[in-house]
């Protein structure tokens, strides 16, 4: 809640003002200075002051103490929302790599099984056929399992994702998922050699 900083001088203003005329009101009255007072109105408006600025010093300090505290509560909140949006990115990235390396081994499976339509084709052919083919085929089964090991690499990266975030580094699937995709190329350029041969 603001502090109406305007109402606080009108009255600290306000207050002035009437100690000053219940002061020259006596002085009026009396034809004179304050006799019968003994000279107590000078130390009560001097007393009033300061309370008066006692009070305003207190409100300024409250004041600026929880201005203080909204800065720090808004630069925790900046934080936190600094490291909620680290941890979204991360963990998006984290998910397309995934994503990818799923479709890498969706490929090696599929790749694999349409091999075994030309296996009968194999048997027939000669040795370098059949080494070829069987080349093909263990590239395929390696990018398929580099392919697997980089998905666990990454999900176990996005379980750790406070401290992959603290060290600003992205999600990794490693070296297993960067040659992957090359490994599933070769062992189908291997395979159609192999099927050209026979």
């Amino acid at each position: 809640m603001p502090i109406p900083w305007l109402g606080l001088l009108d009255l600290a203003l306000g207050l002035g003002n009437m100690a000053r005329g219940q002061k020259r009101a006596a002085t009026d009255a009396e034809g004179g200075p304050l006799a019968t007072t003994g000279g107590r109105g000078g130390p009560l408006d001097a007393r009033i002051a300061g309370v008066m600025v006692a009070a305003l010093k207190e409100v300024f300090e409250r004041d600026s103490r929880r201005i203080e505290l909204e800065r720090e509560q808004m630069e925790a909140d900046r934080l936190r929302a600094e490291r909620a949006m680290r941890l979204e990115l991360l963990r998006q990235a984290g998910e397309r790599e995934i994503g990818r390396l799923r479709l890498v081994a969706g490929i090696a499976v599929a790749a694999w099984l349409g091999t075994l339509f030309f296996a009968a084709r194999m048997v027939a052919a000669g040795s370098g056929a059949r080494i070829a083919f069987g080349t093909g085929w263990v590239l395929l089964l390696a990018a398929l399992a580099l392919s697997f090991s980089a998905q666990t690499a990454v999900s176990k990266a996005l379980d750790r994702a406070d401290e992959v975030a603290a060290r600003r580094e992205g999600v990794d699937a490693g070296l297993g998922g960067a040659v992957a995709p090359w490994l599933l190329i070769a062992g189908l350029a291997v395979i159609a050699a192999a099927v050209l041969i026979a």
